[in-house]
């Protein structure tokens, strides 16, 4: 961070070449140099740890547990592909030889070009995961439960020439599976996980999350998405598993059904029974709420069955709008508190 200012906010690529390929001599002098603003970057880290480890305590003692995301990959302008150069796939002049994303769908005919560098799993293999077991152990230290983002690739990956401008060209790669997974599991064996298995699951896929023993997700609006080619109706679910209504990467309840299609509006109301006197909305929630699932995670937006505007993410984007959304003064009233408790008391969640 120290020299990311000193820079003047400048990527890391675009550093003088001694510091930019992390030449000992060069660091040496920066450290000197840029001593009391490492110093300061210490004190902002030490306050962030004291007051966050305050408010866990307090949800903690609550009855509240904090579920923590873990992105798969990191920027390629991040202090971990500075300097760890060798556990990425770069070139002589660590730039990219191939990015990250996911293959054309029914949502996105050129599909996602992502753009973070991908990992040289043969060398973390070589290591031991030594990288990730400190990564994951850290997020311990955070959350009570790690939620581990894109988890179909640990199993295989989307591999985009870094010189491709869309993930047309791309090609799957086999990733760590299971060698990776136990690694994890011998080192941390009492963190707590959540497998983020959306996307394109095929059998290996799922099979790598069942032998992992981590619940898998399930997304209500999937269930009838007359696009999504996965089985998300509600009767397919296992005990094994968390439900979504939707996640912060979806529509927003009350966009979904002002959005979707009317056939898929109407196989969602003859399934889940829903009707005007309860609410769509309500009634999706209520859906959620009584699968075998067994946890349940809703919006809150989805609660206050706000409309598109209060939509969290738009996947793939740019923009100024994503993950700005905040809850409004006032909103968390004691009606709404009773609704929760009486449907989270009705399916016997409390």
């Amino acid at each position: 961070m120290a020299l990311k200012e000193s820079y003047g906010g400048k990527d890391w690529q675009s550093w003088d070449e001694s510091v930019r390929m992390t030449d000992e001599t060069a660091l040496k002098s920066c450290r000197r140099t840029y001593g009391s603003q490492i110093r300061f970057h210490y004190f902002l880290q030490y306050l962030f740890f004291k007051q966050w480890n305050s408010l866990r305590a307090y949800a903690n003692r609550k009855g509240i547990y904090i579920v923590g995301d873990i992105p798969i990959y990191v920027p390629l302008d991040s202090a971990d592909v500075w300097s760890n150069p060798e556990l990425f796939l770069l070139d002589g002049e660590r730039k990219p030889q191939f990015v990250a994303g996911c293959p054309p769908d029914s949502f996105s005919a050129d599909g996602q070009r992502w753009g973070n560098p991908l990992y040289n799993w043969d060398e973390m293999k070589e290591n031991g995961y030594r990288w990730w077991l400190d990564r994951l152990q850290a997020a311990a230290k955070l959350y009570d439960v790690v939620r581990l983002d894109h988890f179909r690739g640990f199993e295989s990956y989307w591999s985009i020439p870094a010189k491709e401008e869309t993930a047309v060209n791309g090609k799957w790669e086999k990733g760590p599976g299971m060698d990776f997974i136990t690694a994890v599991q011998k080192a941390l064996p009492e963190l707590k996980m959540i497998a983020e298995d959306l996307g394109y699951v095929t059998p290996q896929v799922r099979k790598l999350q069942e032998d992992s023993g981590y619940p898998g997700m399930k997304v209500l609006q999937f269930a009838f998405d007359s696009r999504e080619s996965g089985d998300y109706l509600p009767h397919t679910y296992q005990k094994n598993s968390v439900c979504y209504c939707g996640t912060h990467d979806n529509l927003t309840l009350a966009q979904w059904f002002s959005e979707a299609s009317s056939e898929d509006v109407e196989k969602a109301k003859a399934y889940l029974g829903l009707n005007e006197e309860e609410g769509f909305v309500q009634g999706m929630i209520r859906g959620c709420m009584a699968t075998v699932s067994d946890l349940c995670v809703i919006m809150m937006q989805d609660y206050l069955e706000l409309d598109g505007s209060a939509r969290m993410n738009f996947p793939g984007t740019l923009s100024t709008d994503n993950w700005t959304w905040r809850m409004g003064s006032g909103a968390a009233t004691d009606e709404l508190a009773r609704r929760i408790y009486e449907m989270t008391k009705r399916y016997g969640r409390i």
